[in-house]
């Protein structure tokens, strides 16, 4: 059964003229959904019970339940959900000092095949609807309502490539951003890429608000088609021309991630190149600690390696900094959850 949350403002409005209903309708029951937050299309108590049972005949409102939830000391919270089909998906609260921030999955499994990812332990099963992208940020928020807190931020970086399913991730996107709902701002949306160069070109051209991160963790085409699979289609002189493409139409800054491998990527050499790549590019370095995942083999470096790593870049003139270790008493790492739950269940990776 489709969810209601697949559904943006104008979509909704659209939906209710096609009924022969009054666009305000749409209005309405964007405003039950998204300002009021129920979790019952019955509690739609403006709505005429022909209206209600109607809907409820076609639709639901949220497409998932919780599985497992695992609350880390430092108040990181990850959140197992299973969906209508019985695939599993991750999303994860972060708590700063800005702010409350949800990690949102955009894909059940992964096909990027990064070596060092726990996201791609279980391979791509399909494309997240919108509306199970909206359903994972609606569920944490109606456990922060209880507190009285509000999501305030959201990255698009949990399992799966955002970029591959692009037009259900901008669909999300307007939804969560719309002032009708919950009215989260563009800039505080940062959509994580690990190089699909084509999207990234029709990113640039939708002149959206949104924050752009470029997942890119080795400094040279060598390196990185070891790391990252999708080097191979778009290396590193391809991704700088589309990501230069971005700056020139958007003006905006981007986010180069860059998780630190021990004895891979961490060396002096890989911070020059790392400099020189970057080169003339209005960007920082997302400096990531690694949650080790024992089926890669891969081990982080230590807090003095990442701080040498840092100081080598700032010296050469890349603005840049740590990521602060969230959750590492649990789960932490992208897909890790899932994929413990799918071992017990005998699922074959």
């Amino acid at each position: 059964m489709q969810s209601l949350y697949d559904f943006n403002y104008e979509q909704l409005g659209e939906y209710a003229l096609a009924q022969g209903w009054k666009k305000y309708r749409g209005h309405q029951l964007f405003q039950w959904m998204y300002r009021k937050r129920i979790k019952d299309i019955d509690e739609m108590s403006d709505q005429k019970k022909e209206i209600r049972t109607f809907l409820k005949e076609r639709f639901c409102l949220s497409p998932l339940t919780l599985k497992d939830k695992q609350v880390s000391k430092d108040g990181t919270t990850k959140y197992l959900f299973e969906l209508a089909d019985g695939s599993l998906v991750e999303s994860v609260l972060m708590l700063y000092d800005y702010g409350r921030s949800i990690c949102v999955t955009s894909q059940v499994g992964c096909n990027m095949g990064c070596a060092f990812c726990a996201s791609g332990l279980l391979k791509k099963k399909r494309d997240l609807s919108s509306g199970e992208m909206v359903a994972q940020v609606m569920y944490v928020q109606q456990d922060l309502d209880a507190l009285q807190e509000r999501l305030s931020h959201i990255v698009v970086m949990g399992t799966g490539e955002p970029f591959d399913n692009y037009d259900n991730v901008m669909n999300f996107l307007a939804t969560v951003n719309d002032d009708r709902g919950l009215a989260i701002g563009a800039r505080h949306i940062t959509i994580s890429t690990c190089g699909v160069v084509p999207k990234i070109y029709a990113f640039a051209k939708a002149h959206t608000q949104y924050n752009l991160a470029i997942s890119l963790h080795a400094p040279n085409d060598a390196l990185r088609d070891t790391l990252m699979p999708i080097n191979r289609a778009y290396p590193l002189n391809e991704l700088m021309k589309a990501v230069r493409c971005y700056g020139e139409e958007n003006n905006r800054r981007l986010t180069f991630e860059y998780i630190l491998l021990k004895g891979v990527n961490d060396q002096p050499q890989h911070a020059k190149q790392l400099a020189e790549l970057l080169k003339g590019v209005h960007a920082y370095v997302n400096l990531i600690p690694y949650n080790a995942v024992d089926e890669h083999g891969y081990q982080g470096v230590s807090r003095n390696e990442a701080m040498r790593f840092y100081d080598a870049l700032m010296k050469m003139g890349v603005r840049c900094t740590i990521r602060k270790e969230h959750g590492g008493d649990i789960d932490a790492a992208c897909g890790q959850l899932r994929a413990k739950h799918m071992k017990v269940q005998g699922v074959k990776q």
